[in-house]
């Protein structure tokens, strides 16, 4: 959830609907009318007027069933019609889908957002047995491989306001921190066990766009399987020159300029 300010202006109405669509996108199974008046301390009726507003324009849809409301797929299409994102997901799209053919592994594509990595491309594996991240997840910044290669390929003031923001994974200090990035960045990815999952290996590497900055970072979850036909380090090679093959398609001149 974006951090909040004190507001020189403030629209009631317009705060109310944002409210709501906060609240239920942090639901797997939504929320009937009086739960999410509970949960934001408002009236059933302040909230139904909202609730009927943001249905009619497509934002929240309720179950026929159960009553919840939950929110639709609506802004998530708005947020691939801003050009920046529109333009990268349109570029990854078909080479991460010729390379999960290629290594038979999901891959997905995950910006930097508002407190947190945001995953904005999803393609599965081909095969029966796959391991994915589900598209419009947000993971912690600094518990993410995504996140933490395309910080490792952004300025140094960036870097220093995401170590003063985010917070640290537990037992692990801003100079520890420094160091992997340094690593990421020399290595030019990075490989290292899931944060979350045993026996998953990420390899992840940063999309480059034309300034010569990470925009976003290409990441494939890797899971060994017995019957495998391309291994390990085939499949890293295969990420890495993916990635930069969309960096090439954004303008990224490969490091020519130094």
């Amino acid at each position: 959830m974006p951090k909040t300010k004190s507001p020189s202006y403030t629209a009631p109405a317009l705060e109310k609907g944002l409210d709501i669509i906060e609240l239920l996108s942090r639901q797997e199974v939504g929320l009937n009318q009086s739960e999410i008046a509970r949960a934001l301390g408002r009236s059933v009726g302040e909230i139904f007027r909202m609730l009927m507003v943001l249905q009619a324009r497509g934002y929240v849809a309720q179950d026929p069933l159960s009553d919840r409301y939950a929110l639709t797929t609506f802004i998530f299409e708005i947020a691939h019609r801003i050009p920046t994102i529109g333009r990268l997901t349109a570029v990854a799209e078909p080479l991460m889908r010729e390379l999960t053919r290629k290594i038979n592994q999901s891959a997905h594509l995950a910006i930097l957002g508002d407190g947190g990595v945001l995953v904005v491309g999803q393609i599965d594996a081909p095969g029966n047995n796959i391991m994915s991240v589900r598209l419009g997840a947000r993971i912690d910044t600094w518990q993410a491989s995504s996140g933490r290669v395309i910080i490792a390929f952004r300025d140094e003031e960036t870097v220093e306001r995401l170590l003063a923001e985010e917070p640290l994974p537990k037992g692990m200090t801003k100079a520890q921190i420094r160091e992997e990035l340094a690593g990421i960045r020399a290595s030019g990815s990075e490989i290292r066990d899931s944060f979350v999952i045993r026996g998953v290996v990420n390899i992840a590497a940063p999309v480059i766009d034309h300034s010569g900055e990470a925009i976003a970072a290409l990441t494939v979850p890797h899971i060994e399987r017995v019957n495998d036909q391309i291994g390990f380090e085939a499949c890293k090679v295969a990420v890495i020159e993916a990635a930069a093959n969309i960096s090439r398609s954004l303008g990224w001149n490969g490091g020519e300029d130094g």
